[in-house]
């Protein structure tokens, strides 16, 4: 059994698909060679409308909240209360979650489903189901006495979150699906934080320690790149680079900080937290530092992410430092930034340094002869003179008295 719930080679023809479609509208291709790039690439997936997609979606999570239900009632027709409450309750997600994953299973292999809105209601709903037995499972094993809340201050709290994190993983290394990897993320977070707050100086060290835990996220993500099945696991890889950017920011932001402080303290009214002017310095610098690496790799994640956290970081000084009202700020932010896209469109077109506000698919682009650059390609490396080999020749021949030399 493979560890991996779909198709890869079809993933890859899916891919090859997608880019000779890209071309096609590019004015690369012709529509008789998307035609045959299709017939040797094929794909047999089934890929729905974006609104099949989401009926799909809500139809199948409806039956299997029906589904579940039932089993529910049966199950835990009788309890009452207790620890035999529990145990049903356990079983019965047990029950469900198998179940549930087990048809997903048996969709996929027949019905060749791939983010088709069935499955992914399918994977989600198993999966919550199964966090559900864990966290059941784990109420069994400690002391009855032990409420939820004083999980953290006896150190429990780290432990569950691992097994949740343990299941959302599995779900990521079976199906690469985007939300999973993004769960399975910030429980990630969640374990560094529980764990960071039980040091005598976890509360100070919380953000740094976040930020760094934030780091080597991404630096496991860029090494899941080089993989050779990176395809498979490229959209889960995206989701958790943005997701990575976005908690690093956020772990550095002054406001972000101030408040959670302020939470953290139970106090009423946030006050000036410790190192002050580095989270100030982490709040402008890293947007900036995002923007700048999105236009120097040309990477969208980068660039998105710097806009975002920019504007959060606008809103940062402005929720302590407020010099107008917010409806001239709205305003003003609003003319000031069409006027500069207006600016960046125009001055981008044609490209400059390597930036260009024209789209990827755009038939500016198709100027390029992608047929003589296959050509060139070919006759470069089909037309490469040949290594000299056996050559004739040489010889020396002496006539009727045989004494030549050959």
């Amino acid at each position: 059994m493979s560890k991996k719930a779909y198709n890869e080679e079809w993933i890859f023809n899916r891919e090859v698909q997608d880019t000779a479609r890209r071309w096609a509208k590019a004015a690369l291709l012709q529509p008789t060679q998307v035609g045959a790039i299709r017939a040797a690439f094929p794909s047999e997936f089934y890929e729905p409308h974006l609104f099949v997609r989401i009926a799909l979606f809500i139809f199948t999570c409806l039956a299997n909240a029906t589904a579940a239900g039932l089993v529910f009632l049966v199950l835990m027709e009788g309890a009452r209360g207790g620890h035999a409450e529990e145990v049903r309750g356990l079983l019965a997600c047990l029950l469900c979650g198998g179940g549930t994953l087990l048809l997903l299973e048996l969709l996929i292999s027949s019905n060749h489903l791939y983010r088709s809105g069935a499955d992914n209601a399918l994977l989600y709903m198993g999966v919550g189901y199964l966090a559900v037995a864990v966290i059941i499972g784990y109420g069994l094993l400690v002391p009855h006495s032990v409420d939820i809340d004083d999980l953290q201050e006896l150190g429990l709290r780290w432990p569950l979150l691992s097994l949740m994190a343990v299941v959302t993983l599995t779900a990521v290394v079976r199906y690469a699906d985007p939300l999973a990897a993004a769960l399975t993320l910030l429980l990630y977070l969640g374990i560094v934080g529980v764990v960071v707050l039980r040091l005598p100086l976890g509360r100070a060290l919380l953000p740094f320690a976040l930020m760094l835990a934030c780091a080597g996220s991404y630096w496991l993500g860029q090494q899941l790149t080089r993989r050779p099945d990176y395809l498979y696991y490229r959209p889960a890889v995206r989701t958790v680079k943005a997701l990575t950017l976005a908690c690093f920011y956020l772990a550095g932001n002054y406001l972000v900080v101030r408040e959670t402080n302020a939470l953290l303290n139970n106090l009423p009214v946030s006050v000036q937290i410790p190192f002050a002017p580095l989270f100030y310095l982490f709040t402008v610098a890293i947007p900036l530092l995002y923007i700048f690496q999105g236009l120097r790799r040309a990477d969208r994640i980068f660039l998105y992410a710097g806009l975002l956290s920019l504007g959060f970081s606008l809103y940062t000084y402005r929720f302590y430092r407020s010099v107008m009202p917010p409806e001239w700020a709205l305003t003003l932010g609003g003319a000031v930034l069409i006027v500069f896209s207006g600016w960046a469109l125009r001055y981008l077109r044609p490209a400059r340094y390597g930036l260009s506000s024209e789209p990827a698919d755009s038939p500016a682009f198709s100027q390029l002869n992608l047929e003589s650059l296959v050509m060139s390609h070919v006759t470069e490396t089909t037309m490469q003179p040949h290594e000299p080999g056996f050559q004739f020749g040489g010889g020396q021949s002496g006539g009727g008295g045989a004494e030549g030399q050959w």
